[in-house]
């Protein structure tokens, strides 16, 4: 366990006594994982009869509705609702997130320091309402060869690269950008090799082809092996995903960045884990860049970063989130 999360825990924990968000019922401490049978709960979980309500209010029902009819699981979910623990990246990503789903000029605001040139932000999914924001993307086709299930059909967030949110906009040059943003908030890895799964499969085995011809320099990194760390392994898949997107040019996309949000608080997450990687950079986020054929293709923000200065703009229909978000996050934005 990662000091950031040791402090997070015993802070969102704190939060959860009076955040005026939360129902009564909800304080009561949670069930979560190994505690799930054995009837311990923990400070820094929810009730998880309850556990929706580790969404935001104001985003909560359509999240859960989007949820359900993508068919994305939530990880470490409670019977279809999310997780129970306070300090869940996929819960934090929804929170931040999904205020903008039906807001393009707000997602214009958000992201135009990190990207000058937008214009016109676009919905990713062709589905009513217009959803600016989609969580768990996979793209439209399997293109990494994943799928293992003899109908074909995929799964977003499960057992397949799945980003954890995706945008998608036209530049002033109407070039068209797809966005696949890796969300973090808590993690922390140990040196242990994803390299042979827990069904022995060998996972360089499905990779390999994009390994030779993908996005990654084999010059600097000649080890196919060395990438099978956390968190260079979801690294490695995200960026081989987002290069077969713009091969495809899926959705007319003629570029696709992955853009790595973290919080700059947590430094547990920059360890590098693979010791074949260590001699190139001292930070997972220095290693990344060095890897790449184009760097460009990779944009490594803090939260802080992204969000700082957004928080200071006038979107008065954001102003509750804004403060829950103040209220609940303030370690890391």
């Amino acid at each position: 366990m990662g000091a950031f999360l040791e402090a997070e825990k015993k802070r969102q924990a704190a939060w959860k006594v009076n955040a005026p968000w939360l129902s009564d019922a909800a304080r009561s401490d949670g069930r979560y994982r190994e505690g799930a049978n054995t009837g311990r709960t923990y400070p820094f979980c929810l009730n998880e009869s309850f556990s929706e309500e580790n969404l935001f209010p104001g985003i909560r029902e359509r999240a859960l509705e989007y949820f359900d009819a993508s068919r994305i699981p939530w990880h470490d979910g409670v019977n279809g609702k999310p997780s129970s623990h306070l300090c869940d990246s996929q819960v934090c990503c929804v929170n931040f997130l999904a205020p903008f789903m039906d807001k393009p000029q707000a997602i214009r605001s958000l992201l135009q320091p990190l990207f000058p040139g937008i214009r016109t932000i676009l919905p990713m999914e062709d589905r009513l309402p217009l959803t600016f924001v989609s969580f768990e993307w996979i793209g439209l086709k399997d293109y990494l060869g994943e799928c293992r299930r003899s109908d074909g059909r995929r799964t977003r967030g499960a057992n397949a690269t799945s980003a954890d949110a995706a945008i998608m906009f036209d530049d002033d040059k109407n070039k068209r950008y797809i966005v696949l943003i890796e969300w973090k908030y808590t993690e922390s890895y140990s040196p242990h090799s994803k390299a042979i799964s827990a069904r022995n499969t060998d996972r360089t085995v499905t990779y390999r082809r994009f390994w030779t011809d993908g996005p990654l320099d084999t010059t600097v990194v000649p080890h196919f092996g060395d990438l099978f760390y956390e968190p260079f392994y979801q690294l490695m898949r995200q960026q081989m995903l987002a290069h077969e997107l713009e091969k495809s040019r899926e959705l007319g996309a003629g570029e696709v960045i992955v853009l790595h949000v973290a919080p700059a608080t947590n430094q547990d997450f920059q360890y590098v884990t693979s010791p074949g990687l260590r001699h190139v950079g001292k930070s997972v986020t220095a290693v990344w860049k060095q890897i790449l054929r184009d760097p460009s293709r990779f944009v490594s923000v803090t939260t802080s970063q992204v969000f700082g200065t957004f928080m200071k703009s006038d979107f008065p229909q954001l102003r509750e989130w804004k403060d829950y978000l103040v209220n609940r996050y303030a370690s890391i934005i």
